[in-house]
């Protein structure tokens, strides 16, 4: 299967160990992402805040590209899936607006975690699992930009998505229920507010902590960057004690798979997760 790929920023900056992780899963679930030539980025929302027609633009252009390719596109970032959804429902509905770059958009647009937890492809990672991974206990933490709001991005349940759930089961990761998916981790605040950003991470270690969850599995970069560089100064700042590695989904689905760049992928966060997993008996 082939699909168009757009990237976004993050990933070829502070998050390439999740663009490894998911380029290398891809591949072997037999996905082919075709990466969108001359891409620029989104925006995000920055751009939103400050002028919205310069929003839609940085986005209709991506989306006029990725249009001649014929194919759905995929991507993985949550902040730049909402920007192109919100562009593509901006300029394609009843009353379009102009984003200066034309625009008929009739494909799918994929957060890759929903994409990646269609039918075919949990199936697909049931049979080639390699090595169950049996002792981790996952609370999965989804961040607010993947499925609100709802007639934007289309999401079934945007106050309980389960799709990083449903693909964790299938590699043998216990999933925890918790009420925080979708909570706010600050994004980008933390340059600017700090506090803020610690209080919301805090209480997220807490309620992931009650849960029973010896780690947290994310699909967004931002939430990654902040619950994890992090970690070790907003626990001293709230006087907690806690251990939890945060983890890419993508890449708990390699090391199930046992692709040999697993342990590299995740030998390169702040907080290391060579303990848990030796500790639940993962250690290579």
């Amino acid at each position: 299967m082939k699909v168009t790929y757009y990237p976004g920023c993050s990933l070829e900056g502070t998050a390439r160990d999740y663009a490894a992780s998911l380029n290398a899963v891809c591949r072997a679930l037999g996905v082919e992402l075709i990466e969108l030539q001359d891409w620029n980025c989104c925006g995000a929302t920055a751009a939103h805040a400050i002028d919205h027609q310069a929003a839609l633009a940085l986005a209709g252009r991506n989306l006029a590209l990725a249009e001649k390719g014929g194919r759905d596109l995929v991507v993985p970032c949550p902040l730049c899936f909402n920007r192109l959804k919100t562009a593509a429902w901006a300029l394609t509905g009843d009353k379009p607006k102009s984003s200066g770059y034309p625009l008929q958009w009739a494909r799918k647009i994929y957060d890759l975690a929903d994409f990646l937890a269609r039918e075919r492809f949990l199936k697909l990672m049931a049979s080639m699992v390699r090595r169950p991974l049996n002792g981790l206990r996952a609370v999965c933490y989804y961040g607010c930009m993947a499925s609100r709001p709802p007639k934007v991005t289309g999401a079934s349940n945007c106050e309980n998505p389960t799709s990083l759930d449903r693909i964790l089961s299938q590699v043998g990761v216990e999933v925890k229920p918790w009420s925080y998916k979708t909570d706010c981790c600050g994004a980008s605040h933390l340059i600017a507010r700090r506090d803020i950003v610690f209080k919301l991470a805090g209480r997220l270690y807490d309620k992931a902590m009650e849960a029973g969850a010896n780690c947290m599995v994310v699909s967004c970069q931002m939430c990654q960057a902040n619950l994890d560089l992090y970690q070790d100064k907003i626990l001293q700042e709230l006087g907690l004690s806690y251990y939890l590695p945060i983890f890419y989904f993508t890449e708990l689905i390699g090391l199930a798979l046992g692709l040999s760049e697993a342990r590299q992928w995740v030998g390169s966060h702040f907080v290391t997760p060579a303990r848990l997993l030796a500790e639940v008996g993962l250690a290579p």
